[in-house]
């Protein structure tokens, strides 16, 4: 493929895609192919000479989007969504002209300089506290991760170095520091409460630690409460365990719920200080934290500079395609320090003067893309003001939906929310105790099945408190309220039919 080939395809290309968001609404939203459908129309190996780009576009939407589950469309309603927006999409096509690893600031200086200057706009948009700033009074900054997962890995492993070294710091000779670090390393704990996203089990997993729980409970609206989070911690080094690590989260996957950040703070300042035994807390807010953005929830920020670091995807609500994960750590020496590499390919002058920032002692992988780039265009299309009246537009839909549940009492009851665009509901039940729950987490289910197998919208369900729930999220680009007033339609016609 030529220069002139490519500007055809291209055209061809964004022609389509242009089409297919213009109409995606008339889309199924859930694939309904049988598994292993694509393997029965595609050959069994790969061409040996090349194809015309038109038979390929072709076989695009005949062969593979029929197998597509569409994220963008105003239906989809389940999970957390995936934001898609024309400047991202732009960014993607920018980055991906420039490729290339971007490990050291050398590869592409452009690279590293805009993801820190875009990561420091951002952390002043969300009110994260100046010690985030890569400008800050502390040795602080932003990076990119692909997703909230490798974030949470990339500090769990920072948080077992740092204190596994502070823990033998004081021991000199380096074979016995070696002996004292795998005998603890055999104790450490890491924490998230019970409604904590599987991540920060899995980072534990791959950081060879082990991994607890925090109870929370319905009267405390699914929050961790650093009640609870003392008692755990107590707990753990009365066992001769001890916890290293904690995953705080500002809206659960299950509720949106914010723990407790105040007493978290309050009781790890007690249990935990620096220098004796101090526990990492990462702050986790995947979806939700994009409302930072809005001054009206800054406030939940507060207590973030006792924290030691944070994460939010823009992916998710803030209009940059998947895969896009900002992180922020008030000290950036203790990522290095776990995860920087020396190899003789590797020195340059630059780094060697240790006035630049090398992003690949940030992460786990070595190689990174240019998704600042996108970042940057969406935040210049958009502006910071554009933004909140995204993610405001988003929450004033949840409020209309949950009106229109309460308005059904003889047929739904909210679980909880609205939170953050996230309303939980159940269908309403007549019997009593155990009885009830048995009969109303029957009828829940069955409403679910019948309005996903249906298709017309796609929603996701959950179990809280040993309740079956379904979770509306209307934060999709797309939508708008005449499809939260069509989803409420079909959801209250199914009800009614479950209930007869």
């Amino acid at each position: 493929m030529d220069s002139k080939q490519f500007r055809e395809a291209a055209i061809s290309s964004i022609d389509d895609i242009v089409k297919y968001y213009d109409t995606i609404e008339e889309r199924r939203v859930v694939s309904n192919v049988e598994p292993g459908y694509l393997r029965k129309l595609l050959p069994e190996e790969a061409p040996q000479n090349g194809e015309a780009w038109a038979d390929i576009q072709k076989d695009l939407e005949a062969k593979i989007v029929p197998g597509l589950t569409h994220w963008q469309s105003p239906n989809f309603l389940a999970w957390f969504p995936s934001s898609s927006s024309f400047p991202a999409m732009l960014g993607e096509m920018y980055s991906t002209a420039f490729t290339g690893a971007a490990f050291n600031w050398i590869c592409s200086p452009a690279v590293t300089e805009l993801e820190t200057i875009v990561l420091d706009w951002l952390a002043k948009a969300f009110g994260l506290p100046p010690c985030y700033l890569s400008t800050g009074p502390t040795n602080g900054g932003g990076v990119i991760h692909g997703t909230a997962s490798e974030a949470i890995a990339t500090v769990l492993v920072a948080a077992r170095d740092k204190y596994l070294r502070e823990a033998t710091s004081h021991i000199a000779d380096e074979e016995e520091r070696e002996d004292a670090i795998a005998i603890r390393r055999s104790k450490l704990v890491a924490l998230g409460s019970a409604a904590t996203h599987s991540a920060t089990k899995k980072a534990a997993q791959i950081a060879g630690v082990r991994f607890r729980a925090v109870p929370v409970h319905a009267e405390d609206g699914y929050r961790m409460m650093g009640s609870e989070l003392g008692r755990v911690v107590r707990e753990l080094r009365a066992k001769g365990l001890e916890p290293f690590y904690l995953t705080a989260t500002l809206g659960t996957t299950d509720t949106c719920a914010v723990d407790d950040m105040d007493g978290i703070a309050s009781v790890l300042a007690e249990l935990a200080p620096p220098g004796k035994g101090e526990i990492w807390v990462h702050v986790d807010a995947a979806y939700a934290g994009a409302a930072l953005i809005c001054p009206e929830y800054q406030h939940l920020a507060r207590q973030f500079d006792k924290f030691h670091s944070y994460n939010t995807n823009l992916h998710k609500w803030l209009l940059v395609n998947f895969d896009c994960s900002t992180v922020w750590v008030r000290d950036r020496r203790h990522l290095t320090d776990a995860l920087s590499v020396s190899l003789a390919i590797l020195k340059n002058q630059h780094t060697d003067s240790g006035l630049v920032t090398d992003y690949r002692d940030w992460q786990i992988p070595f190689g990174r893309r240019f998704r600042s780039l996108k970042v940057w265009f969406v935040v210049r299309s958009y502006g910071i003001e554009g933004l909140r009246k995204h993610v405001r537009k988003h929450i004033g839909l949840a409020e209309t939906f949950a009106a229109l549940v309460k308005s059904r009492p003889d047929l739904f009851e909210i679980v909880t929310g609205p939170r953050f665009a996230l309303t939980v509901f159940k269908v309403k039940g007549k019997g009593e105790g155990e009885s009830k729950l048995e009969e109303v987490n029957g009828l829940t289910k069955a409403l679910y099945d019948r309005v996903v197998e249906e298709g017309r919208i796609f929603l996701s369900s959950t179990v809280v408190g040993g309740v079956f729930a379904i979770r509306h999220n209307p934060a999709t680009p797309l939508v708008e309220e005449h499809h939260v007033q069509k989803h409420f339609q079909i959801l209250a016609e199914a009800a009614e039919k479950v209930l007869l």
